[in-house]
C-alpha cells in the first residue's frame, strides 16, 4: 500500500509540476528558449521516471533537482518600474502626507474620446482627511456578470472625489491575458483618477455595465482605508510588485486594505468572483443603501446617468437616485 501511495504521489507531483513549469515557460520564454526549456523539462521527467524504477530515492532526487532548477529560474523574474508602459498606466499614484493633508501626485485625469484614445493629463491634488465624507465602490462588468473590475472612490466635502484602482501595468502594445496574470507577466499598478476619467471611460466609451454602491464606514474607518491606499502607493513606489490573477488583483487588493480596518475580515466568494463583491459586503453589513439586495443592485446602475451627464457635473449626476 505504501509503495502504491508513493507511486501515486510521485505521478501527481511530476505531472502537476510539469504542467506548471511548462506554462510558466510558455509565458516567460520566447522561442527558441521556450523549446529548449520544454526539452530540458521533458528530459528531467523521463530521467526521474526511469531512475525511479531502479531506486525510488533516485527518482525523487531527480524530481527535486528539476523542481529546484525551475524554482531558481522563476525567482530571477523580478518586477520592474522602468518599462515602456501603456499611456493609461504610465504613472502609479504617489502620496505625501503632512499632518492632516495628503497630496496625491500623478492622478490620472484623461479626457477620453474613444475607448483607446484620450487627451492625456496627470494632475496633483491635496486632500484634507478631516473633510473625507464618503466611500463608494464601483463595479464594472464587461462580459461575465460574475467578473467585474472594482474601483473605490473617496468623496470629500465640496464634491471632490478621487478613485483608486489596482490594475495590471501593461507595456505599450501589450494585451492582458489571464494566463499571464498567473505567471508574473504583468506588474501591479495603483491608479488614482478622477471619476470623470476612470468611471466615464467605462460607462461612455467602453459601454460596460457600471454600478455604484455606497460603503457604510465610520469616519475613522474611512480615514484608515484611505490611508491604507496611501500606504500601498508608497510601497509600490519603493518596490514594484507583480499582478496576480488570483492573489493580487483589483478585488484582493481591496480585501488586503480592508483587513487593515477589519483585521478579522473573512474570505468570501466575492473575492474570487468579483461581480459578487456587493453580496459579500452586504453579508458583512457594510453595503449602504435601502431595500433588499436586489433592489440596491438595481438602483446602483449608473450607465444612463453617466451617459447623459457632462464632464463638469459627472460625479453629482451619477449619484442622482
Amino acid at each position: 500500500m505504501m509503495r502504491g501511495l508513493d507511486r501515486v504521489l510521485f505521478a501527481l507531483i511530476a505531472a502537476g509540476g510539469a504542467v506548471w513549469a511548462g506554462l510558466a515557460m510558455f509565458v516567460q520564454l520566447a522561442p527558441p528558449l521556450r523549446w529548449l526549456g520544454w526539452a530540458a523539462l521533458a528530459v528531467a521527467l523521463i530521467a526521474a521516471v526511469v531512475l525511479r524504477r531502479r531506486s525510488r530515492m533516485a527518482g525523487w532526487l531527480v524530481l527535486a533537482l528539476a523542481a529546484g532548477a525551475v524554482g531558481l529560474w522563476y525567482q530571477t523574474i523580478q518586477p520592474r518600474a522602468d518599462r515602456n508602459w501603456a499611456p493609461d498606466v504610465a504613472h502609479g499614484v504617489t502620496a505625501r502626507v503632512q499632518g492632516d493633508t495628503v497630496t496625491l501626485s500623478d492622478i490620472r485625469d484623461f479626457r477620453w474620446s474613444a475607448p483607446d484614445r484620450a487627451e492625456e493629463r496627470w494632475i496633483s491634488r491635496s486632500y484634507e482627511l478631516s473633510q473625507l465624507e464618503t466611500v463608494d465602490m464601483f463595479t464594472s462588468v464587461w462580459s461575465n456578470p460574475a467578473i467585474a473590475h472594482v474601483l473605490v472612490s473617496f468623496g470629500f466635502a465640496g464634491g471632490d472625489h478621487v478613485v483608486f484602482s489596482a490594475e495590471i501595468r501593461r507595456e505599450r502594445g501589450e494585451v492582458f491575458n489571464e494566463l499571464g496574470g498567473f505567471f508574473r507577466q504583468f506588474e501591479l499598478v495603483l491608479i488614482a483618477a478622477t471619476e470623470q476619467d476612470i468611471v466615464r471611460l467605462r460607462t461612455n466609451y467602453r459601454k460596460e455595465e457600471v454600478s455604484l454602491f455606497p460603503v457604510s464606514l465610520t469616519p475613522d474607518q474611512r480615514r484608515e482605508m484611505f490611508m491604507a491606499y496611501v500606504g500601498l502607493a508608497g510601497r509600490l513606489e519603493q518596490r514594484p510588485e507583480f499582478y496576480n490573477t488570483v492573489t493580487a488583483n483589483c478585488t484582493t487588493v481591496i480585501w488586503r486594505i480592508a483587513r487593515m480596518v477589519y483585521p478579522d475580515l473573512p474570505l468570501g466568494s466575492g473575492l474570487m468572483l468579483s461581480g459578487y463583491l456587493p453580496d459579500y459586503l452586504n453579508r458583512l453589513g457594510l453595503l449602504g443603501g435601502q431595500g433588499s439586495l436586489a433592489e440596491r443592485r438595481a438602483a446602483a446602475r449608473i450607465d444612463a446617468q453617466a451617459q447623459a451627464a457632462t464632464e463638469a457635473d459627472f460625479s453629482a449626476a451619477i449619484r442622482v437616485p
